[in-house]
């Protein structure tokens, strides 16, 4: 007997064109002799529908979608779907009006429904909000093989205490199904991707079918979704924890396995199994890349314009744009100042060339001069600063801006998380835009993808001009103006913030790690004060574990940093 998952790549909210993604799925699974098909979580709607979910008429019209969904799948095959459901019990003991669920259909209508047990609210989850907890364990019994399945939903893997080393809840729902003497657990997910994620996936799901000595089928969601990605890579495995398959990473697929009857288990794939990617460099492109194609694709964008200045930053996120939506579609747009250097302005030209996409050149010294002449009485007698120097930036943000308005395209931002973190970027400036495309990308990491793509990364030639990647990083808003003017060195800065944000190291760690105590408190000021400047930003693509997004929840008005002692010197 045949079983199939299907990995697909759902727009939230659009609910006719998931559906037919299911269907068509449906009856290639069909095709290739498949009895079951499994999807992923929230399949039917998208992961996460946030805020629709409490709009009464999306909840009705998924669940005619559902039932006309169930009429049209082939009658052969039964499928499971991830969908919202209705809690019919009283909910006046303070239960949730929903269930995040998985529909049966088979034969035309809907067979069974299995609720999710574990609702994760950390980081970037908040199902707690919206969705009541099922109650107990959830199987079927799939004919003719009399084949017992156990029906678990994303985090009902995720509470292993023997591989976690403790519970985060109170049930385990694999207990439960173990008990119940099932022959196969499937899970239906929408994890998102962060970067070596899939490793710690699928030691986990090794871990659990060795524990249980249980064949498992785990079908990941893929696709961008506002600042989620998510990164697909289902897999399978035997009773025995031997992978039996993997599906493709930052694309849909439809992966088909086969169940052994006389031995109860999986049989190993080779050709299903799809290798896993060579680097995290390589991880991290297909994610940046895939995340940027789908929010201009799912927000209704055709075309992409960003600032080119010649940096590295800004090569990377044109890069990108061009591997996402074709150079053809790609605009650069090169704003000298009296202050820009002659290597900043060949630079962007060279990189626009290796990609082929189109430039502009608006120099903005004359809209300076402007500014200058307007606040000439206002900042009589006052020192000149960053007020000036900003004006630079702010003057190409609305440039950018105003390209955007008139010809309807996404502007991309090109600050990283270093910036990011610590502020040193520009309101209504260089953070304008519809979306942060590598504000969770360190900037040491962005010289490693430089690195990466002109060592045949992506294409086999060189993508990033090599005074790009060796000149000294800077914003050039006065003259001879470098990065490390005003920042520790980008290694010092980012292993402290690596530390701080990701691994939540106390400010002794950080001292005992090799950092000046000094550097540490002037890093933790500046990551304080900055929040502001973050709550304003466009979404920024998430791929790692910590990222300035949906799930960091930090107060602006905040009186609390600590500091570390800073030894007096002799």
């Amino acid at each position: 007997m045949k079983l199939a998952i299907a990995q697909l790549n759902p727009t939230i909210g659009d609910l006719p064109g998931n559906a037919q993604q299911l269907l068509d799925a449906a009856q290639q699974a069909a095709a290739n002799g498949a009895r079951l098909l499994l999807t992923t979580e929230l399949s039917l709607c998208g992961y996460p529908p946030r805020d629709l979910l409490m709009q009464p008429s999306f909840i009705t019209a998924m669940a005619e979608t559902l039932e006309q969904l169930a009429q049209d799948l082939p009658p052969e095959l039964a499928v499971l779907v991830g969908t919202v459901t209705l809690n019919g019990r009283s909910l006046q003991d303070g239960g949730k009006p929903l269930f995040n669920s998985t529909a049966l259909l088979e034969g035309g209508k809907i067979q069974h429904v299995f609720h999710k047990q574990l609702l994760p609210t950390y980081d970037v989850f908040d199902e707690n909000r919206y969705f009541e907890p099922g109650s107990q364990g959830c199987c079927f019994t799939l004919q003719p093989s009399s084949l017992k399945i156990g029906v678990t939903i994303c985090e009902d893997l995720w509470n292993d205490e023997q591989f976690w080393g403790k519970r985060n809840y109170r049930i385990n729902p694999l207990d439960q199904l173990a008990e119940q003497g099932v022959d196969l657990i499937v899970n239906l997910s929408a994890s998102p991707y962060s970067l070596g994620k899939q490793k710690l996936r699928e030691a986990m799901l090794h871990h659990a079918a060795v524990r249980y000595h249980l064949p498992i089928l785990y079908a990941n969601q893929v696709g961008g979704n506002d600042d989620l990605i998510f990164d697909g890579s289902s897999v399978g495995f035997d009773r025995d924890g031997e992978l039996i398959c993997r599906g493709q990473a930052f694309a849909p697929d439809l992966i088909v396995v086969e169940w052994d009857e006389k031995h109860r288990n999986l049989v190993p794939t080779p050709t299903e199994i799809t290798p896993a990617l060579i680097c995290e460099e390589a991880e991290l492109w297909q994610a940046l890349v895939l995340g940027v194609q789908d929010y201009v694709r799912k927000c209704g964008f055709s075309k992409i314009v960003l600032g080119l200045s010649g940096g590295i930053d800004s090569s990377l996120v044109a890069a990108i744009a061009t591997a996402a939506i074709g150079a053809d579609r790609v605009l650069g747009v090169l704003m000298p100042s009296p202050h820009s250097s002659d290597h900043s302005i060949a630079d962007a030209l060279a990189l626009a060339m290796n990609l082929g996409i189109k430039t502009t050149k608006l120099p903005i010294g004359d809209l300076m001069k402007g500014y200058e002449t307007l606040w000439a009485d206002l900042f009589a007698g006052q020192e000149a600063g960053l007020a000036e120097e900003n004006i630079q930036s702010r003057i190409r943000g609305n440039l950018l801006m105003a390209i955007s308005n008139k010809f309807g395209h996404l502007l991309l931002s090109t600050g990283n998380k270093s910036e990011m973190a610590v502020g040193y970027c520009t309101l209504y400036g260089d953070m304008n835009g519809g979306l942060a495309a590598i504000a969770d990308v360190p900037k040491t990491r962005v010289y490693a993808l430089c690195h990466w793509l002109n060592q045949g990364g992506w294409l086999d030639r060189e993508i990033i001009p090599a005074n790009v990647l060796t000149k000294p990083p800077s914003a050039e808003l006065k003259p001879g103006q470098v990065d490390q003017d005003s920042l520790p060195a980008y290694e010092v800065l980012d292993d402290i913030l690596d530390r701080l944000i990701l691994h939540h190291q106390s400010l002794e760690e950080i001292v005992a790690a090799g950092h000046d105590p000094a550097v540490i408190n002037r890093v933790v000021k500046l990551v304080t004060r900055s929040e502001f400047k973050r709550k304003q930003a466009p979404p920024g693509l998430k791929v790692t574990d910590r990222a300035f997004g949906t799930g960091w929840r930090m107060p602006i008005a905040n009186r609390w940093q600590p500091q570390v002692a800073t030894p007096i010197s002799d």
